[in-house]
């Protein structure tokens, strides 16, 4: 029998036994549902219930903007005129009012092209004659964005002192496009009731985690060892959820996916096929696709010719010089290519081609979209990461419960990068999200391997996914050194290696990484004259890598910037902005936004803090120290990744998916550790137990239900960082491309505004 009907036939006899209990939780189900209702209702919608009392006044006839008669009434206030702002009369003035305004309503004319505006309001009350403004010492009215396209952000509720007598509403954005049609404005208006089904949803599936995962729930009573169907059924359910949530982010940024189909970017959709693709991201962005079309007609380096002032140049990697040149020759060149010998090359990792790019190209003749690439392999990393996880919980620990295991299966997804590789699934998002992939499916492979008779055909699979990462990013070559912590007592202290079966299971591991080796070795040499020569050095980029070399200078600012940089903080959602940095480095730093160190941002981290005693621990019940060799060799492998980004490339945010997944497991594994220490023998481990004073079982108790409090906490912190920088504003994100749209997200989240 398969086991997905294993785990069917076992769920329904779980289902026939615990009717009861079921119909319980469906109950406690249905009452969180009740509550979400009602928060929607009462709460998120305050500004209905606070306006319900508002005695509107319509302001149309004092509008001084010039007017076009439209011929229908708007609303049926007795006009029938638009007015528009235009590019010689951003603001219109209305004095006189002398009335209490508790809101503004800005009716934008929806049948416009959708835009963000930046709007200023300016008025005069009892305690200012004149407009005021930010000074030394004060923080005046600020302005605020407004979306021709979202409602709700058109109704602007002011706090003046008494009366406004005089009113200014100026827009004052620099890239407005013009003319802005006007229905007209209100004071005082009732604003709508709206029910936002997706803040509804949201707010559901937020407090039933908070339910589930609360410290006494019966979750953490249940052990994955010895409930091994019903917990994986458990596991599959919330990672087919997370799978769900993560594609439906990274869809939701359609600037950046190049699918169309005639309900999803339907202006770039064919017209016929049912989904077809198309180029997004400029010239540079289609480095892939372009490799890909060389390699189909039998060539390496990419068909599109440099102009002949770059090959003409001394220095081509200078890029002061080279946009020097591209000004006064009109002539464009490719950005952040490699460039050799009068040629373009593409430096990252070959592999995103040979699996994706080149047999699309060959089946379709169409370039493939990199964002589905991008998503294959996030999806990928998550089943792999909690495969991963779920072979260390079930043999490696005791006492590992399936509340645990999903408390902690949460952060490392959500917080390991992947989804700042959704964010922006570009090209270079994909050989990052692909080597993590690898990765954690090599890892599992290998310990699954460990744990069977037949390990031969496991290791070599393990072995050929972490070989290959090296032709997708290098760097996580250095994971390959778990080897040793996994293989070392086995194949070395026991002798396996010298027996028949030990030297052919040998021979498996060691293999791919020999194969793989020869294959990027003579694509290098065929490219670049040298085995070792990966081309990095000859980018197109903002700095001339080929002098770039090794500098310790840079050192210590990557790693405060990676690790201890404190995030920077505003009281407007997302609530997060990016860090300020600077430095005593005197030379030339290769920096893009970040948003705070990983140990200071991802309190699940802090667990690091008590390695030391949590591994004393281990290692004294333990005869073989596996696991305490594992975390200590992850720990100093992502130093050394970190550093290696920082003398390669720079800092940039999404390296972080470089190492955080080398710090998240580690504090995943001693939060296992912990709680095989901690977690209280079975017939104590219920909450309806009375434990009686003196009993030697309290302390032990009291110290796990208290670990679990403070675990949930910290998870609940590093998860709210996590999603809150997938939604801070960036160039060339949804909130970019989108800004009319991306505001209907803000009033969604700042519903009091």
């Amino acid at each position: 029998m398969k086991p997905i009907e294993d785990i069917a036939l076992d769920c329904i006899d779980l289902a026939k036994a615990n009717r009861g209990r079921i119909k319980h939780a469906l109950f406690r189900i249905f009452v969180v549902a009740i509550v979400a209702l009602l928060l929607e209702i009462f709460l998120f919608n305050m500004n209905y219930f606070r306006s319900a009392t508002y005695e509107p006044i319509n302001l149309a006839d004092r509008i001084s903007l010039d007017a076009n008669d439209t011929g229908t009434s708007n609303f049926g206030l007795g006009h029938s005129e638009q007015y528009k702002f235009t590019e010689s009369k951003t603001a219109v003035d209305f004095y006189d009012l002398n009335k209490v305004v508790n809101n503004i309503h800005l009716d934008f004319d929806n049948s416009q092209p959708a835009q963000n505006l930046k709007v200023k309001i300016s008025f005069t009350d009892a305690a200012h004659e004149t407009y005021f403004s930010t000074t030394e010492y004060t923080f005046g009215v600020p302005e605020i964005d407004v979306s021709t396209y979202s409602e709700q952000s058109q109704y602007l509720f002011l706090e003046s002192s008494g009366a406004i007598q005089n009113l200014r509403i100026e827009i004052v954005s620099d890239d407005a496009r013009y003319p802005v049609v006007l229905n007209t404005v209100v004071i005082n208006e009732r604003q709508p009731f709206e029910f936002n089904g997706l803040r509804y949803f949201l707010t559901f599936a937020v407090l039933l985690l908070l339910y589930v995962f609360r410290p006494g729930s019966s979750i953490y009573r249940c052990r994955v060892k010895e409930h091994p169907r019903f917990s994986r059924a458990c596991i599959v359910l919330a990672t087919a959820c997370e799978i769900f949530v993560l594609t439906a982010y990274l869809l939701l940024g359609s600037n950046q996916v190049g699918i169309a189909t005639a309900n999803y970017n339907s202006g770039s959709w064919d017209g016929h096929s049912i989904v077809n693709t198309y180029k997004v991201g400029g010239d540079n962005a289609q480095q892939y696709a372009e490799l890909a079309k060389a390699m189909a007609d039998g060539q390496l380096y990419l068909e599109v010719e440099p102009p002949q002032w770059l090959v003409d140049m001394d220095n081509p990697y200078d890029k002061g010089a080279r946009d020097e040149l591209q000004k006064q020759t009109g002539e464009s060149y490719l950005f952040d290519v490699a460039y050799y010998e009068g040629h373009y090359y593409v430096y990252f990792g070959v592999l995103p081609v040979l699996l994706f790019y080149l047999p699309f190209y060959l089946l379709t003749g169409s370039s493939f979209p990199t964002a589905i690439g991008v998503l294959i392999a996030c999806i990928m990393f998550v089943l792999g990461v909690t495969a991963l996880m779920d072979r260390f919980a079930r043999h490696h620990f005791k006492r590992v419960s399936l509340g645990l295991f999903l408390l902690l299966q949460m952060p490392l997804v959500a917080c390991s990068g992947m989804l700042y590789l959704a964010k922006f699934p570009t090209f270079y998002s994909l050989p990052i999200a692909m080597a993590l992939a690898f990765t954690v499916w090599g890892l599992y492979f290998w310990l699954h391997g460990r744990s069977t008779e037949r390990a031969a055909g496991w290791y070599l699979a393990g072995s050929l996914c972490m070989a290959l990462v090296v032709a997708c990013r290098p760097q996580f070559l250095i994971f390959s050194l778990l080897a040793f912590p996994l293989f070392w007592r086995k194949f070395i202290t026991e002798k396996h290696l010298f027996t028949k079966k030990g030297s052919k299971e040998f021979a498996c591991l060691l293999a791919p990484y020999f194969v793989v080796a020869a294959g990027i070795m003579m694509y290098n040499r065929a490219r670049f004259g040298s085995f070792f020569d990966f081309g990095a050095n000859y980018n197109l980029t903002v700095n001339d890598m080929t002098q770039r070399g090794m500098n310790a200078g840079r050192l210590l600012p990557a790693l405060f910037a990676y690790f201890l940089q404190t995030p920077t903080t505003t009281g407007v959602f997302p609530w997060l902005q990016p860090t300020t940095f600077d430095t005593t480095y005197l030379g030339q730093t290769i920096k893009e936004v970040t948003f705070g160190g990983i140990l200071v941002c991802l309190p699940i981290l802090w667990v690091l803090a008590f390695a030391k005693p949590i591994l004393s621990y281990r290692i004294r019940e333990r005869s073989t120290h596996t696991v305490a060799s594992v975390v200590m060799t992850m720990l100093a492998s992502a130093l050394i990744v970190a550093c290696l980004d920082a003398q390669m490339a720079g800092i940039l945010q999404r390296y972080t998916a470089d190492y955080s997944i080398l710090m998240l497991i580690p504090s995943i594994l001693l939060c296992f550790i912990a709680n095989d220490a901690l977690a209280p023998d079975r017939e104590n481990d219920c909450r309806d137990v009375e434990l009686k004073v003196g009993s030697p079982a309290v302390p032990k108790v009291l110290a796990h239900r208290l670990f679990l409090r403070v675990l949930g906490v910290l998870v609940f912190l590093s998860l709210l960082y996590a999603t809150l920088v997938c939604f801070i504003p960036e160039t060339g994100w949804y909130s970019d491309v989108y800004a009319w749209a991306y505001q209907d997200l803000i009033e969604m989240v700042e519903f009091w505004t």
